[in-house]
């Protein structure tokens, strides 16, 4: 039997305060934790977006950015950026960098369940072919971030809050 995913809390400051059933730490007073964010690009210069599973808990059917993780205890970032990238969207990452070290941010669902996580942000270059995880992911697609910039400054309650954030430092 596979243990349950865990994620790690943190304090403030970001230093490591314990550790939390991933499946039970997401309601509406969720601790802060840590996670990340990737935007992986194609060779034409394209950032790949996806939208998010219907059967998510959270922000579900809603545009968001490559996909999102949480490192595990004693699990180093770019591991888990590489794990998640797997297991979201079955590829395989190239040049990962981390381009939002200090990105934080809290949000709340319509449902109630809040997200406050420390969650750096990566870029990765593609390498394979993608093949979503529809648990995951229900749909993708190639921009321009020009072209996401616009769409998510004309309707960002499209987007998810985290991703609306990002772009807005990155593109």
């Amino acid at each position: 039997m596979q243990a349950a995913e865990q994620v790690v809390l943190v304090s403030d400051d970001g230093t490591p305060i314990g550790v939390a059933p991933k499946a039970t730490v997401h309601d509406g007073a969720t601790p802060l934790h840590l996670a990340f964010s990737c935007h992986v690009f194609d060779g034409e210069g394209r950032v790949l977006v996806t939208r998010r599973a219907l059967a998510k808990s959270t922000w579900p059917g809603v545009w968001t950015n490559s996909f999102c993780g949480h490192p595990g205890p004693g699990e180093a970032m770019e591991d888990a950026v590489v794990r998640r990238a797997s297991f979201e969207l079955g590829i395989r990452t190239d040049r990962i960098a981390l381009t939002l070290p200090d990105f934080r941010y809290r949000a709340v669902d319509g449902s109630g369940i809040v997200e406050n996580e420390i969650c750096p942000v990566y870029r990765a270059d593609l390498a394979g072919d993608l093949r979503p995880n529809p648990d995951e992911v229900v749909e993708t697609r190639w921009v321009h971030t020009s072209a996401l910039r616009t769409a998510i400054d004309a309707a960002p309650w499209a987007f998810s809050p985290w991703l609306v954030l990002q772009a807005r430092e990155l593109y």
